[in-house]
């Protein structure tokens, strides 16, 4: 680790090592049987102008897996990728033109399955020590690159019932709906450095659609 943490960040940091699978309580369906395509995602977290960021892209809506839905920078594994951060960090790069040498890694969750395309990833959390530009690279795979504040993120907080019977937390911020994979670490991520507010008691149950409609009138 290359600097000092913020002081917002250093409970999260010291959490992730003692991390295991058990405490992070997924549900059934992000198990590990069946995966073995190795895969991960950087979960970035930075200080911003309104104070705690973290980096989101928007998937390109010609991708066959997950068109249009919002992701944390990442993907499969390389051959000569050392870890899973190498992975991360190196997809977060060819995505969004992230300068690597301003992120300090911070710790990884356990990995979680994706029972529908069969990968095994691992949330690789880092600190963006030194701001740079980011922004799309290729857009046949990105269409769209954004660092999200915290306090706009869960400003309101709805939960959303998916296809195939999904029951998750959602998320409307700059026009983007966070929800399914990413909403998921992303409070786990959070609740471990008890950077999330509590969820509200009383959260509206949405359908996807009407969580599109939600998101598009944040933009």
């Amino acid at each position: 680790m290359s600097g000092a943490l913020p002081p917002w960040l250093a409970p999260l940091a010291s959490r992730l090592p003692g991390v295991t699978a058990a405490d992070l309580q997924w549900r059934e369906d992000r198990r590990l049987a069946g995966t073995s395509t190795p895969a991960a995602v950087l979960v970035l977290l930075g200080d911003g102008p309104s104070g705690p960021e973290v980096l989101l892209t928007e998937r390109a809506g010609t991708l066959r897996q997950h068109s249009g839905q919002v992701a944390f920078p990442g993907g499969r594994a390389d051959p000569g990728d050392a870890d899973a951060a190498a992975t991360a960090l190196r997809e977060a790069t060819e995505e969004t033109g992230l300068a690597v040498a301003g992120v300090d890694v911070l710790g990884e969750l356990p990995p979680l399955g994706l029972a529908h395309s069969g990968h095994r990833v691992t949330p690789v959390v880092a600190h963006w020590r030194e701001r740079g530009p980011v922004g799309v690279v290729d857009p046949s795979e990105v269409a769209r690159v954004e660092s999200v504040p915290l306090a706009e993120l869960f400003a309101a907080e709805r939960r959303l019932r998916g296809p195939g019977g999904y029951t998750g937390p959602a998320f409307a911020v700059h026009g983007l709906l966070v929800w399914g994979f990413t909403a998921e670490v992303l409070v786990r991520v959070l609740d471990l450095g008890g950077l999330r507010p509590p969820p509200p008691v009383d959260a509206q149950t949405i359908t996807l659609d009407e969580a599109l409609q939600w998101a598009g009138a944040s933009a």
